[in-house]
């Protein structure tokens, strides 16, 4: 048997080198399927983003907050007792991190319990990014909430 010289190690060396970059070419791109900008109108967004900010603050500044409740009915958002509703639109957006088509976007009306439910049926397992939006008296307001459903 031969011993084992600096250029054997240089061949070794360099195969290891050639078998990680195909393994990087292989095995990479297999795990960004899925993965999606999160809006198609990114630059245009990005130039309105002061308002989302101004909203923002508008909504944290509020005494009573909206919140939201999970059950097996589905995502229940509601707003504080004693809020008037007559000058309201609410809008929501369910938005998947793993997934553009699960992507839920609405209008909803508040019952006379001042919430709507998001219904079970068009959820699925895993995690979402819920913006709530609303507009009263023509202020925007905007709350963003992780979820996981389960």
């Amino acid at each position: 048997m031969k011993n084992f010289s600096w250029g054997h190690g240089v061949v070794i060396a360099l195969f290891a080198f050639i078998v990680f970059i195909l393994s990087m070419l292989f095995l990479f791109p297999n795990g960004q399927k899925n993965s999606e900008m999160v809006t198609d109108n990114y630059y245009e967004e990005e130039l309105q983003y002061q308002d989302v900010i101004d909203a923002k603050k508008r909504a944290d500044d509020l005494q009573e907050k909206p919140t939201y409740t999970q059950d097996t009915n589905g995502i229940k958002i509601s707003f504080p007792k004693g809020y008037d509703n007559s000058n309201t639109t609410v809008k929501f957006v369910l938005n998947r991190t793993d997934d553009q088509n699960l992507d839920i976007k609405r209008s909803e009306q508040l019952d006379a319990s001042q919430s709507f439910l998001i219904p079970s049926k068009v959820l699925k397992l895993g995690n979402y990014t819920l913006r709530l939006m609303w507009t009263k008296d023509k202020q925007d307001y905007r709350m963003d909430y992780d979820v996981i459903w389960k």
